[in-house]
């Protein structure tokens, strides 16, 4: 199925969200972090068809529930990987990386959907979902205007089962990668993206002029031009990969002209103008785990996301390392051992990146009616030492099994050798 056809696909997937299997469980017992409310001791999660049915301290459990003791454990909504290739790519028999991305000429693809390339059997998603994250925004990352990202859950048989809203953001690289694909220079970029959005806008005012080749040639195709639609008109966030104080600023000031709704991503340098980004009312994503010099990123700082809470930006955490995508709750833990507030940055691996996605109202906080997307831990989350006992998607537990674990035990088993 193509991308266009999974949009239509994803229309009614927040409308109505199917449970694999049809069950009603009850969490009980334990601490439960909602994070849209203070934590509630000695409570219960009722899960039913794969939906929230209640969260509090004194909830009636039906007879028919299958009960999980969560007594001295911890409850919280499945985590939220933010900007990420998790799921996307698949291995061929030579061992070669295909993003489905690499093949398509040019820097502009903004008609480009990463759905396609989403994989349910990719081998990093059971570690991941052993970690407690439940949802993913996977993004193409090739361009000047890679294209389009997808939010999905990590379990299913299908893509079209997988996915939660596609397009859910449309990625703009101002770094140095976004330069040099297509811009050439910090100016390069402004002036082209100046270019093709305003072409987009012309081309919705001239449509029959366009089919009749009489107006001047834009600077995309029609499909591309198309796909611009929903980002000038605010409907659909664009994420902004910006490390650099001066491309923030550049990204702002795009933002502002053309009436976008940004969300920063990666934002090393963004403390530096954290009152500027909170005025604008932009989220910013940081990675704790990577927040280090690079050439792309001259002045980092490992205390990045509480300066920009301390200034009022809603904050997101996220790992974007192909080979940590599990540790995102570390990249969490990071934050707050740099200061940030605990609450505060198990929002930003919950609701503040279901916000981001536009499906606050279905994911990221353990409410009545949301997606029942739901991790029972040992412990606190963000330590080391604890881990995620129960995972639940869609209201579905899922089994504590990866390849990984399948090795181990088959080493484990073999007779030994002298």
């Amino acid at each position: 199925m193509s991308a266009a056809g999974l949009v239509l696909v994803v229309a009614v997937a927040l409308l109505s969200v199917p449970p694999a299997v049809a069950q009603t469980v009850a969490i009980v017992g334990g601490k439960v972090y909602p994070v849209s409310g203070p934590p509630i001791d000695r409570g219960t999660v009722l899960l039913r068809d794969g939906r929230i049915a209640a969260v509090g301290a004194e909830v009636s459990v039906p007879d028919d529930a299958a009960r999980i003791d969560a007594t001295g454990k911890w409850v919280t909504p499945g985590l939220i990987q933010t900007g990420s290739t998790l799921g996307l790519h698949l291995l061929d028999v030579g061992g070669q990386v295909d993003t489905r991305e690499d093949s398509l000429e040019g820097p502009l693809k903004p008609a480009f959907n990463v759905a396609d390339a989403l994989d349910p059997t990719a081998l990093p998603l059971p570690p991941a979902r052993m970690q407690g994250i439940t949802s993913a925004v996977a993004v193409p990352t090739t361009g000047l205007i890679p294209g389009q990202g997808v939010m999905y859950d990590l379990f299913g048989e299908r893509v079209e089962s997988l996915l939660v809203r596609s397009p859910a953001v449309m990625v703009i690289d101002f770094s140095r990668s976004g330069k040099a694909a297509g811009g050439g220079s910090r100016a390069g970029i402004m002036k082209r993206l100046r270019q093709v959005f305003r072409d987009a806008l012309e081309y919705d005012r001239r449509r029959d002029d366009f089919r009749r080749a009489a107006m001047q040639p834009l600077a995309a195709s029609a499909e591309d031009l198309e796909a611009l639609k929903p980002v000038l008109r605010g409907e659909l966030p664009v994420l902004a990969i910006a490390n650099r104080k001066g491309d923030i600023e550049n990204a702002l000031r795009i933002a502002r002209e053309f009436g976008l709704k940004l969300v920063l991503w990666q934002g090393a340098e963004a403390w530096q103008i954290g009152a500027d980004i909170a005025r604008a009312r932009v989220p910013v994503v940081v990675e704790p785990l990577t927040d280090v010099p690079t050439f792309d990123q001259l002045a980092p700082r490992l205390d990045n996301a509480t300066l920009l809470r301390a200034a009022g930006v809603n904050v997101i955490i996220a790992q974007r390392d192909e080979a940590l995508h599990r540790n995102l709750r570390f990249a969490a833990g990071n934050a707050v051992r740099n200061g940030l507030d605990w609450n505060v940055a198990l929002r930003a691996v919950t609701l503040a990146a279901a916000e981001a996605a536009n499906v606050g109202d279905c994911y990221g906080s353990l409410e009545r009616g949301k997606v029942a997307n739901v991790v029972v831990w040992s412990g606190d989350p963000f330590e080391f030492s604890s881990w995620a006992e129960h995972v639940f998607i869609r209201g579905r537990e899922v089994p504590r099994v990866s390849r990984q674990t399948q090795l181990r035990e088959r080493y484990r088993k073999l007779p030994p050798t002298y």
